[in-house]
């Protein structure tokens, strides 16, 4: 190794003195230690960048050399593991990352998510006690094979997530009631559909004929023949129709009021004040609009998602205006009520607390009953 200061004298050192150098290499431990660092923290393009002001040339392609050289540091296994997903390529490859559940420290990335190659990776890390993970079959699977001692619990978000879908199909199937919270809706050809295919289900699978034969003499698919016979009344699957906001939304009171002074109005006269108050759609907009019986329904535009999450956002979150709403919705029905009362139950347990597992239990007593 040469000195490159001009003013020395050029020093040959042919001995591997220890800690100043090492065989085979173009820069000392010491610098390979700021080498390191500098990738760790920068990587590339930045890494090289700041490596010249260092007086060390390097090319970005030679520091992703050196951060790939680095050897990991060797990590104990956890006594809480945390495992989820990822994807690589959203619908195509996926791969599976492990954490300390404790610390919120990744432990491991393994190339895919299949259940062999969670178990070997737990067979090779003893020590493990609990495993949090998703609601999926195949992580727990692979924890009862590789430890059936290990205990499996689910992380705050699924057990959100979870009660945020179970609460979504309860909201949609007691849609008729909320729906109807202010003015009642018009009865239309698609509740009336329901309710017939309903009867028809019934009627068959009371008379003894399988699923299957439901499906082929009725001519529908099997899921749509099962999803009638999971439901014990027609009533739970009537849906409120689903409506996008329109340019006739803000003139609806306006429409309201003349239609209830002379409930025989014209639509052209109709069409005509509000174009003198600035409307601006189409007069075929208006027809469908009032045909549709959206003047006389306070809340035909909301959809089973939004009365969802106004039950489990946070009241003290929600504008006074949605808090109303969202009073409305839960009075609709007993149901609705009920639910809303489970949602903030269950989002109080989520809070640690000593008494929390007792709570719990006579949570999912009450709601099994």
């Amino acid at each position: 190794m040469y000195c490159e200061n001009p003013v020395c004298e050029k020093v040959t050192f042919v001995e591997q003195v220890e800690g100043l150098a090492r065989r085979y290499q173009r820069r000392t431990p010491a610098l390979q230690r700021v080498v390191d660092a500098v990738a760790v923290a920068l990587a590339g393009s930045a890494g090289a960048r700041l490596l010249g002001v260092l007086h060390d040339v390097l090319s970005w392609a030679s520091v992703l050399n050196c951060l790939m050289r680095i050897a990991l540091p060797a990590r104990p296994a956890p006594r809480v593991l945390g495992i989820d997903e990822f994807a690589l390529l959203k619908g195509h490859r996926y791969a599976t990352i492990l954490i300390d559940a404790e610390t919120g420290e990744r432990i491991e990335v393994l190339p895919d998510r299949k259940k062999e190659t969670v178990t070997a990776w737990l067979k090779a890390h003893p020590g493990i006690e609990v495993v949090c993970r998703d609601g999926a079959g195949g992580f727990a699977q692979a924890t009862t094979d590789a430890d059936p001692a290990i205990v499996q619990v689910c992380d705050r978000w699924h057990l959100w997530h979870g009660l945020a879908e179970a609460a979504l199909k309860e909201v949609g199937a007691h849609s008729a009631c909320w729906a109807k919270a202010g003015p009642p809706l018009r009865e239309g050809t698609r509740a009336q559909t329901t309710r017939e295919r309903w009867q028809q289900v019934h009627q068959l699978l009371d008379a003894g004929v399988g699923l299957l034969e439901c499906s082929r003499r009725l001519s529908l698919s099997l899921n749509t023949v099962k999803r009638y016979a999971r439901h014990g009344e027609p009533e739970r699957m009537v849906r409120a129709p689903p409506y996008r906001p329109t340019l006739v939304d803000s003139y609806r009171d306006y429409l309201r009021r003349r239609r209830s002074e002379d409930p025989a109005v014209p639509v052209t006269h109709l069409l005509r004040e509000i174009k003198e108050l600035g409307y601006t759609g189409s007069a075929n907009l208006l027809v469908r609009y009032i045909t549709q019986g959206r003047i006389e329904a306070d809340h035909a535009t909301l959809s089973p998602r939004t009365v969802a999450r106004l039950l489990l956002t946070d009241p003290a979150h929600l504008r006074d205006d949605k808090q109303v709403l969202r009073d409305q919705l839960t009075r609709a029905c007993p149901e609705m009520t009920a639910l809303a009362a489970s949602v903030r139950d269950f989002a109080a347990l989520l809070t640690p607390a000593q008494a929390n597992a007792e709570t719990l239990t006579g949570w999912i007593t009450q709601r099994a009953v």
